[in-house]
């Protein structure tokens, strides 16, 4: 399995509490006119750290009904208790997902030994493809290269990382020990363009919630090494990006699509909270800027 280009790291709409399963649909469904590559449900710009078991199902399984088998669907399944993501991936199966998306336990801080029999056991328990997530500004463990490709060696089901640190040195690595058939995807907006340059395929975006269509095509346009069009995107793209993280992901991005009115509303689950009211122009005057408004 492959995965290729902009995947949304999708926005979960809520309303009075509840899932919003009407705006939900709707929101996929713009998501793939605007011919994004792939989808990734209940992963942290989703809020899936507030999700009940039950509500992170229902989740996945909205996503894959909607999309219908036109793009892949990587479903985030992770935990920092190896028996709750064995119970989150079989879930995310049972719901029709192509893949989950694991994240390196949080908290926890496993020894690589513990990285791997983590993942290990969940490879063991459900059969499907999983892209490991690795963020050190979330989880306090940043997954080196060296036993990262250990962890690949032991579980053959661990078909690509998404990696958020930033560092194209680690980057590169990844490649380098892993080998190119290993894929290697950015969960960093801010270094689409050079992690692609050093043999990666894509990124799991935060961004294409709100520009969907301008993140698939820098991603194509630099495959296809159109590399001034990719940039030339990026940099259109680099202002909004920096606001998408003015104050914690999914706030920012959550409140776009409803100034876009995507988003009926913007309402989030504590400890989550609403954007404060001095970025609020802040944000209104980023989008206008680059059209979205």
């Amino acid at each position: 399995m492959e995965f290729r280009g902009a995947f949304t790291a999708l926005s979960t709409p809520f309303r009075d509490g509840a899932i919003d399963e009407a705006a939900y649909r709707e929101f996929i469904e713009w998501q793939i006119e605007q011919g994004i590559d792939g989808l990734v449900p209940c992963g942290t710009t989703g809020e899936a750290a507030t999700l009940t078991h039950e509500e992170q199902g229902r989740i996945i399984r909205i996503c894959v009904e909607q999309v219908k088998g036109r793009l892949p669907v990587i479903a985030g399944a992770g935990s920092n208790s190896t028996k709750e993501a064995i119970e989150l991936t079989s879930l995310a199966k049972e719901a029709g997902a192509d893949a989950t998306l694991q994240i390196t336990p949080y908290y926890n801080k496993p020894t690589p030994e513990g990285l791997i029999a983590h993942f290990k056991a969940i490879a063991d328990k459900v059969s499907i493809p999983f892209v490991i997530y690795n963020v050190p500004s979330r989880t306090g463990l940043n997954l080196l290269p060296q036993d990262l490709k250990r962890i690949v060696d032991a579980v053959p089901q661990a078909i690509a990382v998404k990696e958020a640190t930033g560092n194209m040195c680690q980057a590169a690595q990844v490649v380098e020990y892993c080998g190119q058939g290993f894929q290697l995807l950015s969960g960093d907006d801010f270094t689409v363009i050079p992690l692609l340059s050093v043999g990666g395929q894509g990124v799991i975006s935060v961004i294409s919630n709100i520009m969907p269509k301008a993140m698939s095509d820098m991603c194509r346009l630099f495959m296809e090494k159109d590399h001034q069009g990719a940039i030339d995107l990026s940099l259109k793209m680099a202002p909004v990006i920096r606001a998408m993280f003015m104050e914690t992901n999914p706030i920012p991005v959550k409140t776009a699509l409803r100034m876009m009115g995507i988003f009926p509303r913007a309402e989030f689950r504590l400890p989550i909270v609403p954007l404060r009211d001095e970025n609020v122009p802040r944000l209104e005057a980023v989008l206008k800027e680059a059209g979205l408004l």
